[in-house]
């Protein structure tokens, strides 16, 4: 599903864990690290796409997490050039996003990457809060800075400004 602009409509979900450390996950057989997304069926909610992502990417059920707060309106990025599909039609030149931040209730080994028959990740670990944003990669930058920046004031004794 992609918007008349070219956009795909898209989730993130950002795992708070201790000491509101966030979980950060590997894409499988990459060295390329990311916060846990995915997109949003025709006739879902982004509420109803979160929790289905949580479900297939990390093996969580709702009762596994806290839910904390979402971003204003959709964030959005492009993709690089080279990685535009330009065959595909509708042609997608990038996600919409809604940030979901989460806190982790559940036991850590509730973390399951093969709950899904095709598993995106396969390790994780805990980072800072504002980790995530010096090493996502370049054209997700963007999007990470603002939606850890709206979603802080939602964190006990978090500062907003972290990030920049």
């Amino acid at each position: 599903m992609i918007d008349r602009d070219g956009f795909r409509p898209n989730v993130g979900m950002i795992v708070l864990g201790p000491a509101s450390r966030v979980l950060w996950a590997k894409r499988i057989g990459q060295d390329a690290w990311q916060f846990p997304q995915g997109g949003i069926q025709r006739g879902e909610t982004a509420l109803d796409a979160m929790y289905r992502e949580l479900d297939e990417e990390l093996g969580l059920a709702p009762a596994d997490v806290e839910y904390l707060g979402v971003t204003q309106g959709w964030l959005r990025y492009r993709l690089p050039h080279e990685l535009v599909r330009r065959r595909q039609r509708p042609l997608c030149i990038g996600q919409k996003q809604k940030w979901f931040i989460l806190r982790l209730v559940g036991e850590e080994s509730r973390v399951c990457f093969t709950h899904h028959p095709r598993p995106e990740f396969d390790a994780w670990r805990w980072v800072d809060y504002w980790y995530p944003v010096d090493e996502i990669v370049a054209f997700k930058r963007e999007v990470y800075r603002r939606a850890l920046r709206q979603l802080a004031p939602l964190l006990d004794g978090m500062d907003a400004s972290g990030g920049l």
